[in-house]
């Protein structure tokens, strides 16, 4: 996961003056905004040019715990797959850490009941690691999967160092380093189960990286140069076959980055390893501002992409399915564990919609830099703005707008939207978000009455806030979202029990 310096430029225009009311929308219907007529006051003119003022900040803490060793801006957060109180942060300090996360217990009794109740100094979070080399700002973090084995960190230097993941106090085993690159956007793991330890990035030159990890090395598994332009963003499809990623200059590659589409038939007369390119030169698919995130849905057939001024554009993508027969292992020379031969033979894939675009969105009147699926049966696709809205559509009705919550993050840039997984089909309904206000909040993304105060569920305060210098650049919420882990400008991680 990471914190995107790319954003701070555009937060400084997301500043709005009016106040905007919410449309509520049922199915099908058309996106409505009521605009209301400004009636405040205005503030009596001081008569010294708010020299020697001093701004008034009403501070609310609702954390639970704290981790404060960083000096400087926590850029990116990840946590442990398995072990979801271990979390990971990097920061502008050029330090990454890795800490216990662990929320306190709670007293059996409040301090009302003590006959002498004294004031407690909370003490901070345990760094259970330091993981030393860093060379510049770390930009992005990730724990390997499935099992969280490694982890690793990116630098705006470009540099990628991988280590065991600690699990004892003491300072973290570096397995190695690469440095291919002046700079490093993102940084994700890769879902696939035949290919453990295999993380991607994307570089500021436009190219993609793939490396995968072992208890020695850390090796270059597959190179992508096609992007022109700065690569913003990417994601895996969730079983790991495909890679896709977007660039400032409109481009959209889904890679084959095993072999996978290859082996089940899938072809691209232009590029053995592309499965959909899209770029600028396609009309109907150009994005004036470039692209800033994508995501994939959890069945893998649809790919979003979002970007400047609001937009987004929604493209099919080849659907995997395993053949009833298996194929006889294939002789050829392949830098993959053995038994990927057979895994590839035995599967197939439709693509009736591969490289469609489906559908042109703009919901929203700037970037569009986080995007985030539902999970089954909700079939709705969450959208982040540096506008501070977020707009919900319904990818089973022709992503028609469900939902547009404006303001959501005031009149700050939403960093990140994400939808809670894996838990029951009302905890699934979650939607958690962080912004520029220093605020994390949740939202139902039902209808009914679960749409009463445009679904608003939880509100966490306890960064600065204020736009920027006091944002959250990020958040974790792993083991079924009980707690929220976030990641400060104002250089606090902060624990929020969420339960």
């Amino acid at each position: 996961m990471s914190g995107k310096p790319h954003r701070d430029d555009a937060m400084d225009d997301a500043h709005l003056e009016d106040e905007e009311e919410e449309a509520m929308l049922d199915e099908g219907e058309a996106e409505e905004t009521i605009e209301e007529d400004d009636n405040e006051d205005a503030a009596m003119d001081s008569g010294d040019d708010d020299e020697g003022e001093h701004e008034e900040i009403d501070l609310v803490n609702d954390s639970i715990a704290h981790f404060d060793k960083h000096k400087d801006s926590i850029f990116c957060i990840a946590q442990h797959p398995l072990q979801p109180e271990i979390v990971a942060t990097g920061g502008g300090d050029d330090v990454a850490y890795v800490w216990d996360a662990s929320p306190p217990e709670r007293p059996l009794l409040p301090s009302s009941y003590e006959t002498n109740p004294q004031p407690r100094e909370r003490k901070g979070q345990e760094v259970i690691a330091t993981l030393d080399g860093q060379d510049e700002s770390v930009n992005a973090i990730c724990f390997t999967l499935p099992q969280g084995e490694y982890v690793v960190t990116a630098t705006l230097a470009g540099l990628l160092s991988a280590y065991a993941t600690p699990t004892t106090t003491g300072p973290a085993r570096k397995i190695g380093t690469a440095n291919e690159v002046e700079e490093i956007n993102w940084l994700i793991p890769c879902p696939h189960p035949s290919h453990p330890n295999t993380v991607a990035l994307g570089a500021t030159d436009g190219s993609v990286w793939i490396y995968t990890i072992d208890t020695s090395s850390i090796t270059i598994v597959q190179t992508f140069f096609l992007h022109q332009a700065s690569c913003t963003a990417g994601a895996w499809s969730p079983d790991g076959k495909l890679l896709a990623t977007v660039a400032e200059d409109s481009s959209l590659y889904v890679w084959d980055a095993f072999g996978d589409a290859a082996a089940a038939g899938v072809t691209n007369p232009s590029s053995g390893q592309v499965v959909v390119a899209l770029t600028a030169s396609d009309e109907r698919f150009a994005v004036e501002g470039g692209l800033y995130s994508v995501a994939i849905s959890p069945g893998g057939g649809i790919v979003a992409v979002g970007g400047a001024g609001g937009n987004i554009r929604i493209v099919g993508l080849p659907r995997f399915t395993a053949a009833s027969s298996v194929a006889k292992p294939s002789t050829a020379r392949s830098k993959a564990p053995a038994g990927k031969a057979a895994s590839k033979a035995s599967t197939t894939a439709s693509t009736g919609q591969m490289g469609t675009i489906l559908a042109s969105l703009q919901a929203q009147s700037d970037g569009v830099e986080t995007l985030s699926f539902s999970q089954p049966p909700l079939t709705l696709l969450a959208a982040g703005s540096v506008d501070g809205s977020i707009a919900l559509f319904d990818a089973a009705h022709n992503f028609t707008v469900r939902r547009n919550i404006r303001e959501a993050h005031e009149d700050d840039a939403v960093i990140k939207v994400e939808f809670l997984k894996g838990g029951s089909s009302e905890r699934n309904a979650l939607l958690t978000s962080c912004g520029n206000d220093g605020v994390v909040r949740r939202w139902d993304v039902r209808g009914g009455t679960a749409a009463a105060n445009r679904g608003l569920v939880g509100e966490w305060r306890g960064h600065r806030g204020g736009g920027e210098g006091g944002g959250v650049l990020g958040f974790v919420q792993g083991g079924g979202g009980n707690a929220i882990v976030t990641a400060g400008d104002d250089g606090i991680g902060l624990v929020f029990r969420a339960d």
